[in-house]
C-alpha cells in the first residue's frame, strides 16, 4: 500500500517504510510515525511517501531474475512489466531525501517483507553499479533512520542480525548516513524503552539540517 502527502512548498522529501505485521499496537509503527511527524515539524512540512510492506511484497523469482539481467534496451514488454514494481520502489528511494524505516526484529532478523523490499531495490545500474574497485552505491546524499523494535533482543548485540544487515544493505546502495532509534527489550521494559526511543528521536531531529537543494 502506498500513500502520499504532497506538499509542493516543502524542502524535505520523506519515504516512510513499515514492515510490522501488526497494524495496531506496533511499537515500530508508532515510533516511525512520531519520527516522521517531528521531522515534518522541524522542516516546516514535508512531502511524505508511505509504503506498508506488510500488505504484500513480491519475491524474486526466475522471471524477475531473467528480466533484471536483460539489458534495458533488450527487455520485452513482459519483462518491463515484471520489473515495474521494483522500478517504482527504486524511484521512491531516488526521490527521497530522508528514509524512515520501521524495523521490528522477528526471530533475530528482519521481517520477510522487508527482506523482499531490499531484494527489489538492490538493482545494478539503478541503485548501485559495478566498478573496477567493486560495487558503488548510487543513492547518495540521503539520510536514513532505522526504528528498531525488539521484544527481547538488545539492539546491536551479538544476537541482533537485523540492524547490521539493514545498515549494510543501505550502505551497499549508497546510503551511509544511517541513524538508529532503538526500542529494545519491550517484553520486560516497554515504558522505559519507548521513553528512551522518544528522547533519541528528539535528539536526532534537533541535529538535522536542511537538505541540500538539488540541481535538475
Amino acid at each position: 500500500m502506498l500513500e502520499r502527502d504532497a506538499n509542493p512548498s516543502a524542502t524535505l522529501n520523506i519515504l516512510e517504510i513499515n514492515a510490522s505485521g501488526r497494524k495496531s499496537g506496533s511499537v515500530s509503527r508508532m515510533l516511525t510515525s512520531e519520527l516522521v511527524r517531528e521531522l515534518e515539524k522541524k522542516h516546516g512540512g514535508a512531502t511524505a511517501t508511505r509504503r506498508d510492506l506488510s500488505l504484500g511484497m513480491p519475491f524474486v523469482d526466475e522471471d524477475w531474475i531473467g528480466a533484471n539481467f536483460t539489458a534495458p534496451e533488450d527487455r520485452s514488454e513482459t519483462q518491463n512489466d515484471t520489473l515495474g514494481f521494483s522500478d517504482e520502489l527504486v524511484a521512491e528511494l531516488q526521490a527521497a531525501d530522508t528514509i524512515v524505516i520501521g524495523v521490528p526484529i522477528y526471530n533475530f532478523s528482519i521481517p520477510a517483507s522487508l527482506k523482499a523490499w531490499v531484494d527489489m531495490i538492490a538493482r545494478a545500474r539503478l541503485s548501485f553499479r559495478y566498478t573496477a574497485d567493486g560495487p558503488e552505491g548510487l543513492l547518495k546524499d540521503k539520510t536514513a533512520y532505522l526504528v528498531v523494535a525488539s521484544g527481547g533482543v538488545a539492539v546491536d548485540s551479538a544476537w541482533d542480525f537485523a540492524t547490521p544487515y539493514m545498515r549494510h544493505a543501505l550502505a551497499f546502495v549508497g546510503i551511509t548516513d544511517v541513524h538508529i532509534v532503538a526500542a529494545e527489550k519491550l517484553n520486560s521494559d516497554a515504558d522505559e524503552s519507548i521513553d528512551a526511543a522518544r528522547i533519541r528521536i528528539a535528539d536526532l531531529v534537533n541535529e538535522t539540517r536542511q537538505p541540500t537543494s538539488r540541481v535538475a
